[in-house]
């Protein structure tokens, strides 16, 4: 539930407002000759005197109960301690009121009858207000904080995932550079280009809670256009990537652990290497495929392996919530991976 409401000081105020106008202008509305029933005779600045000061005690009460009583005694479970302090409160109320109505009316008798209908009963509905507005703004600020713990404790979590992402993709990357320095090829400079804008990516993009889309998509081409270019020939890449809305946004670096493991484990002693990917979205859905073959008896000496997927994994579940669908299947030496996202 939203409470952002009741962090404006404004509203609060008004509420208050509002709530001790209409128990103050109650009895006029529900009688209108409250008042002079009993003595028509009564000057009515009389019964508007007394009203009044009776209303400021009440006001007095709530406020009493709400900030000292209830914090004081009833939280920490002092109930007799709590009720004996009503009854002294009540007792103190029964002395000012009968003041105040020898004051306003001398030489009328002072109805007890009066006082536990007009006095008494309306005090005891303020202390029951007074509890449960407590009990529900004190239940607002926990939940509220909660939250807020939540959301920091998430931040802190996706923060040290997405660090685990960037080591593990460095080193990788490295290594092309170095396979490509070895050889002398031509295309070290392009890539260093490439590199250099992956890393201002990493770097810019990723501090952000969400990217567009096509970002991403960039950022998954050009890390799929370094690894071709280190392996080559060694491996049948078929790569399709539907053109992207630039409406669309993502949580950063979330699709590359997919790809980054479909090079780690679709190649090396593998013969006929073969990866596919593929990207689209409709109606706003992400559909995302991977799919590589691999090595049985090399997969599972690598102990290494999964701890990518885990990652993302974990971030899915944080980020996307009832919002997704991870499907990751083993069969006949192909390792597959469908991800839907719903994007809105």
């Amino acid at each position: 539930m939203n409470y952002k409401w009741n962090k404006k000081k404004w509203v609060t105020l008004s509420l208050h407002v509002i709530f001790w106008l209409v128990f103050f202008f109650l009895p006029y509305f529900l009688r209108p000759n409250y008042g002079n029933t009993r003595h028509p005779n009564r000057p009515p600045s009389d019964f508007l005197y007394l009203h009044s000061i009776d209303f400021i005690i009440w006001m007095a009460i709530f406020y009493l109960n709400t900030n000292v009583l209830i914090p004081g005694f009833f939280y920490k479970k002092k109930y007799f301690q709590y009720v004996s302090l009503l009854l002294f409160v009540f007792s103190v109320l029964f002395i000012i009121h009968r003041l105040i109505f020898y004051l306003f009316l001398p030489g009328r008798p002072y109805p007890l009858d009066g006082f536990i209908l007009f006095a008494i009963f309306p005090s005891i509905f303020i202390v029951t207000v007074s509890i449960a507005f407590k009990m529900f703004t004190d239940l607002i600020k926990d939940e509220t904080k909660t939250k807020e713990r939540e959301t920091e404790n998430l931040k802190t979590e996706l923060s040290f995932l997405r660090s685990q992402i960037s080591p593990h993709f460095m080193f990788n990357v490295l290594n092309n550079m170095v396979a490509l320095a070895r050889k002398r090829s031509d295309q070290l400079e392009p890539s260093l280009i490439k590199l250099s804008s992956l890393l201002r990516y990493m770097i810019y993009e990723t501090n952000e809670q969400s990217v567009a889309l096509e970002k991403e998509v960039e950022y998954l081409q050009s890390y799929i256009d370094l690894q071709k270019q280190r392996f080559e020939n060694d491996v049948v890449l078929h790569v399709y990537f539907q053109e992207i809305d630039n409406n669309y946004i993502i949580e950063p670096m979330l699709l590359v652990p997919f790809v980054e493991n479909a090079f780690k484990h679709g190649i090396g002693l593998l013969e006929n290497a073969q990866i596919e990917i593929e990207l689209k979205v409709k109606n706003g859905l992400l559909e995302f495929y991977v799919k590589n073959k691999f090595n049985e008896t090399e997969q599972t000496q690598d102990h290494t392996s999964g701890i990518g997927l885990n990652n993302v994994q974990r971030r899915l579940d944080l980020l996307y919530k009832n919002r997704h669908n991870l499907i990751i299947a083993k069969q006949e030496n192909w390792f597959s991976v469908s991800l839907q996202i719903n994007l809105h």
